[in-house]
Order: structure tokens, then C-alpha cells, then sequence
């Protein structure tokens, strides 16, 4: 793909899941690809598998170093990592505290770092792995659910506040993808994600159509499209028939 190839790119939480098939996909397009992970065996691993350049470390706070592997530029910036924090209002605010530094936080600091640079040259790309949740919401699980919300304004946000000046912005928004997150969602997870769950594969191919059409919004389930739809035209409704699925995830789970 012309839009990618040579680009200099970055994938946090890129060790396993969506985020190494993002890394696959962005290296067999002829990018140069930086590999993002905490884990910083995961992240060599699929480093030397794709001819990337390993940067392990928390993803708020690795641009820098990025761009210096990237001969001093990030054209693309893929906001991955992410965590999967169940719970209700009454989980402890330092899971709170966790999943809005992981989910929203790292995606303001990397702009942050990154923006200045774009508008001074007139172009950049912002990627950012929302989830479904982002926009509908998720059973069993108010810390995801809030702050991926959080993560789909913000990327919503930096799309209208500068397309005009050549940042283009994509928010990802599956429903299950079959990695280890899915695997540890539990009973929630089994009911509503894994019916329909997709390979992470299909996760980067939706991101590349939707770079191909210049599409703000991925779907890669296009059925959200649909929910998201009867979400906004009758709010009540679609409440109701998620505090059904409520009730059967909590009936099931006795």
C-alpha cells in the first residue's frame, strides 16, 4: 500500500494479539516497524520475525526513542496497548486509576509528543485500538467500558480538531478478537465476545481497507455499525436489551 510503504511506524502493545498483527501487516506493506511491548521478549520476538526494530517499554513514554530508531521520524502511530480492567463502580480506584492511564493517558502523551511534529510537516496517522466498548458498552466490566470510551473521544477529538491539516486518525472498534485479552474476560467474555470472535488478522485488514478509504471509523465486526445505530435512535431501548444480557450473564454465572 502506497500510504504505508517506508513509513516509519509504531505499534504499542505489539508482543501478541492485534497489535502483532498490526506490526505483520504494517512490515509486509514495506513500513519500517518499531515493536512495542512490555514485555520486551514478546516485543524482539515479533521484531525479528517482521525486520523491525524492538523498543520495549511503557507505551506513554517510548515516542522519543521511536523516533530516533526511526531516523528521527514517526509517520505512523498505532495506539494499541491496552487493558482489560472487569469490575463494577466499586472496583478500587486503583484499577480505575490503571485502565484510564493504560487506555486513555498513554494516547494523549504520545499526541502530545507527536502532534507538533505532524502539523509542522502537514501529514501524520493516529491509530487507535478502541474496542466496541468504546462505543457501546460491555457487561461486567465499568473500567474497560469507561475509558474506552474515553480513548474513542479522544481520537474522535484530534480527528476534527486537525484532518484539516493533514493528521489523518482511524478509531479500531471490535467486538471479541480471539488473544489472550478475550481469554481472560471469563464468563462476560463467553456470552457476549466469543460467539463472534475474529483473528487478529481480520482486526488489520479492517485497518487497512479503512486507510485505503480514508475511513475514520473501523469496523471490523460491521455489525456494530448496526447497534451503534439503534443506540443513538432509541437509547432506552438498546438499554433494556443490554440490561437482558445483564441479567442472563448473571443468572448463567451463579
Amino acid at each position: 500500500m502506497e500510504a504505508v510503504r517506508d513509513a516509519g511506524v509504531v505499534v504499542t502493545g505489539a508482543g501478541g494479539g492485534i497489535g502483532a498483527a498490526l506490526a505483520r501487516r504494517f512490515a509486509a506493506a514495506g513500513a519500517r516497524v518499531v515493536v512495542n511491548d512490555l514485555d520486551g521478549v514478546k516485543a524482539r520476538v515479533v521484531a525479528e520475525e517482521i525486520g523491525g526494530v524492538a523498543v520495549p517499554g511503557d507505551a506513554s513514554a517510548i515516542v522519543a526513542e521511536a523516533r530516533d530508531v526511526l531516523d528521527g521520524r514517526v509517520d505512523v502511530y498505532c495506539a494499541n496497548a491496552g487493558l482489560a480492567s472487569g469490575g463494577t463502580e466499586a472496583a478500587d480506584e486503583k484499577v480505575w486509576a490503571l485502565a484510564w492511564d493504560v487506555n486513555v493517558m498513554a494516547h494523549v502523551r504520545a499526541a502530545h509528543e507527536l502532534i507538533p511534529d505532524w502539523l509542522e510537516r502537514g501529514s501524520g496517522r493516529f491509530v487507535s485500538t478502541v474496542s466496541a466498548a468504546g462505543l457501546l458498552t460491555m457487561v461486567g466490566a465499568a473500567p474497560y467500558s469507561v475509558t474506552k470510551h474515553g480513548a474513542y473521544a479522544f481520537a474522535e477529538w484530534l480527528s476534527l480538531t486537525y484532518r484539516h491539516r493533514g493528521v489523518k486518525v482511524h478509531a479500531i472498534c471490535p467486538q471479541g478478537v480471539r488473544t489472550d485479552m478475550l481469554a481472560n474476560t471469563g464468563s462476560a467474555g463467553d456470552l457476549v465476545l466469543q460467539p463472534t470472535a475474529i483473528e487478529p488478522e481480520a482486526v488489520a485488514d479492517a485497518l487497512f481497507a479503512g486507510i485505503e478509504e480514508d475511513r475514520f471509523l473501523i469496523l471490523p465486526h460491521p455489525e456494530v455499525a448496526g447497534y451503534y445505530q439503534a443506540r443513538a435512535t432509541d437509547p432506552d431501548r438498546w438499554l433494556t436489551n443490554m440490561n437482558h444480557i445483564q441479567q442472563k450473564w448473571e443468572a448463567d454465572d451463579r
